[in-house]
């Protein structure tokens, strides 16, 4: 399984609101990259074709998900940000070791989000508790995929 870099990053524009009115708004996307300097071009490559107008990516910070959980029904529009701990028993001292992590869930609600974490975590051997689930102001979430056509420069 692939290690992946992910990085929060903000983006300020004007948003044209229902009423018709401007406002200054900032959203969070998160996006697979090997670099802050990456995740920058990749977050204005993304968000460029969506945003009429000019934006600024106004911060970039480190997002530390060990796993992603994406899931492609329509209803499932919200990120969830859940907290694991594995417990592992520890062979000499015979003491419960735990260990967090955290996961990023794609659903509709949060019974969804615990439904949908614990489909992803089947056959998963070690024992492992739900800590915490909590919704993500997360916009959208831009994993790095190798475009089929692209082929590697050798």
């Amino acid at each position: 399984m692939a290690m992946h870099t992910w990085f929060e990053c903000k983006i300020r524009y004007e948003k044209t609101m229902e009423n018709g009115m401007n406002k200054k708004v900032t959203e969070p996307y998160l996006v697979d990259a090997l670099s802050f300097t990456e995740a920058e071009a990749r977050i204005i490559e993304e968000i460029t074709p969506f945003i009429s107008g000019e934006f600024t990516v106004a911060d970039i910070k480190r997002a530390n998900y060990s796993e992603l959980f994406p899931c492609d029904e329509e209803a499932a529009d919200r990120w969830f940000k859940c907290k694991l701990v594995f417990i592992t028993l520890d062979e000499k001292s015979g003491a419960e070791k735990k260990t967090s992590t955290q996961v990023l869930v794609q659903a509709a609600d949060l019974r969804d989000a615990v439904k949908k974490l614990d489909e992803g975590m089947k056959g998963t051997m070690a024992d492992y508790q739900i800590a915490s689930v909590a919704e993500t102001p997360l916009m959208d979430v831009y994993p790095y995929s190798v475009e089929p056509d692209d082929k590697p420069e050798v």
